[in-house]
């Protein structure tokens, strides 16, 4: 099995097809598998590289708290890209992964030929902040208590994953089987030191300001809590667009994955165009 060293852990990775490199970043409730219908479509032209965050097996997971943060978890993915040997690439993060990727757009701008930044903003809002930790914080305590099937199930059935559920309930089926398969100390301490602890994308608006990195953000309409945070990245990214989906929840990459295939093709085909004439 491949693994890459990051930061004292091993991550392990997939990498698929050729090309230049296109990175996937996956969600909490996610892992590697996560991105298979993207892998599948984009790996005919880009080498797609998929991996697991630690905390989640294949992939370590340390026992420390103080090994889990934000910074972290950027690090880890920049991590993975020098193990590979990969000077830039395309990143494509959801959710938690969108975290990393906007955050290596900040740290270490180089890495990265474009961002493709998906439900993204969490926990962001200053009305939010406090009933996002609260929550992060029992969901915590739930995989410590009942374990990852029970937590995956109740995490699995929150109102901005109905319409996953409700459009393709056989993904959905797959999507808390896949879940309750993770690592319970790893997903109670990612989500106490990466979720809880974690900035708000407002805190570094002077940042995103001065970013120039092409910047395709993604939205679901029924993803409430990311609404709000995503026009405001919009709004700040001077190198941005958004897209929102119609009648879709947090996993817009599962939910519907023809559309988010085009969409996310179609971006990396204009970067790729401007950035031969450049």
């Amino acid at each position: 099995m491949p693994f890459a060293s990051a930061n004292g852990a091993s991550l392990y990775y997939e990498a698929t097809g050729a090309g230049f490199p296109l990175v996937f970043v996956h969600e909490f409730g996610g892992d590697y598998r996560s991105w298979e219908p993207q892998v599948r479509y984009f790996s005919r032209r880009y080498l797609c590289v998929t991996y697991n965050a630690r905390g989640y097996p294949p992939s370590d997971v340390p026992k420390e708290p103080s090994a889990y943060s934000q910074a972290i978890a950027t690090d880890d993915l920049v991590s993975v890209l020098r193990h590979l040997r990969i000077p830039s690439a395309h990143i494509v993060g959801l959710s938690m992964g969108g975290f990393a990727t906007l955050y290596l757009g900040l740290r270490h701008a180089m890495l990265a030929r474009s961002l493709v930044v998906a439900g993204c903003g969490y926990g962001s809002m200053p009305a939010q902040r406090a009933k996002w930790q609260d929550d992060s914080e029992a969901l915590a305590r739930l995989f410590e208590t009942e374990g990852a099937e029970v937590a995956a199930k109740q995490y699995a059935a929150g109102p901005y994953r109905r319409p996953f559920r409700a459009k393709d309930p056989r993904g959905w089926d797959e999507f808390v089987r896949m879940m309750s398969e993770h690592s319970a100390v790893g997903c109670a301490l990612t989500q106490r030191g990466v979720q809880k602890a974690r900035p708000s994308v407002m805190d570094w608006e002077a940042d995103l300001r001065k970013m120039t990195i092409p910047t395709l953000i993604i939205v679901g309409d029924s993803d409430d809590p990311c609404i709000e945070p995503n026009v405001f990245l919009k709004r700040t990214i001077p190198s941005s667009q958004l897209c929102v989906f119609p009648n879709s929840g947090h996993q817009v990459n599962l939910e519907e994955p023809d559309l988010f295939n085009r969409i996310v093709d179609g971006f990396l085909a204009t970067v790729e165009a401007r950035a031969s004439h450049s």
